[in-house]
């Protein structure tokens, strides 16, 4: 078939909304469609690319690898065409909900308190938020923006970079009451250490001794899946952890946490990015404003 025979828009549009729907009927559902046509559009799809984008079964479809990346670049060309024609039309103001992913801690000292400014700014712009500390897979879940710390991993994403942190070790007074105050990091096996459940049962603590970098394996003997609520166990005098400066800067200066080993503290740099999809340009208008707003308000400040 010749490439001038094949409406490769629309054929993009109900494959994209496929995916995000999940099936041949709800999407045929959204899109006025029967699930027959939608099924015979995405077949006549995968013979023109060779490829096939979707295993289908009596009870669920699944995606392959070769259609997520289908679906991705396919999902911000039709959001590229959307911001195209809204910004040549009247309708210039960006509107559309976001759907943002972020961690516990960066959500309540951040990113929570900017939504009242930026929901006046911006008052056709709506945001769906989900807080884990969990690394999701923003095109599975169907995120526009991810707000990760640490080293990026996925080349396929771009970032802008909102500021910096470190961590250190901190406990509540009402602990060091009770236990001798560490003086060295290998004191820390006699104390109870509280960590992330995404280290598992042990992981290393980072130390400098002498201008060497060393590490302490650790084992956890209380662990929680978010920065938050190790933070709560350490103000209940649970035990030590390690947290980022910006989630206890206020509680130290008020001593209601110590902070700890700090001679052997590597102050080892922690970057915090606002993460998306969106190479080559193709970004939507909600989404790029988001961005600059968090750029613009978000002043992390790393250093106790």
């Amino acid at each position: 078939m010749a490439r001038n025979d094949v409406n490769r828009f629309a054929e993009l549009e109900v494959f994209v909304k496929v995916v995000e729907q999940g099936g041949f009927s709800a999407a045929a559902r959204q899109m006025g469609m029967t699930p027959s046509a939608v099924s015979k559009l995405i077949s006549r799809l995968e013979q023109r690319l060779a490829t096939r984008l979707v295993n289908r079964s009596t009870r669920q479809l699944q995606v392959t690898s070769e259609g997520c990346d289908f679906y991705e670049r396919g999902r911000l060309i039709l959001a590229n065409l959307e911001e195209a024609e809204r910004a040549t039309s009247a309708q210039a103001t960006p509107k559309g909900r976001i759907h943002v992913n972020t961690n516990v801690p960066f959500a309540e000292y951040f990113l929570l308190p900017l939504v009242p400014t930026f929901g006046q700014r911006y008052p056709d712009i709506s945001l769906e938020l989900s807080l884990t500390d969990q690394v999701i897979d923003i095109v599975e879940q169907r995120t526009d923006v991810a707000l990760r710390a640490g080293p990026l991993k996925s080349s396929s994403l771009v970032a802008r970079k909102l500021g910096q942190t470190h961590k250190l070790l901190v406990a509540a007074p009402s602990y060091l009451k009770q236990h001798a105050t560490p003086l060295h990091p290998d004191d820390l096996a006699q104390h109870t250490l509280i960590d992330h459940t995404s280290y598992g049962a042990q992981s290393q603590w980072p130390f400098r001794e002498q201008g060497k970098s060393q590490s302490v394996t650790t084992r956890a003997r209380w662990q929680a899946n978010n920065g938050e609520a190790i933070k709560q166990l350490v103000m209940n005098g649970a035990g030590i952890a390690r947290l980022a400066v910006f989630q206890v800067k206020n509680e130290i200066a008020k001593g209601e946490l110590v902070p700890l080993l700090e001679t052997y503290n590597p102050r080892e740099t922690e970057e915090i990015h606002a993460v998306y999809v969106g190479q080559g340009g193709f970004l939507p208008r909600r989404v790029r404003v988001f961005l600059d707003f968090l750029v613009e308000h978000v002043v992390i400040d790393g250093v106790l």
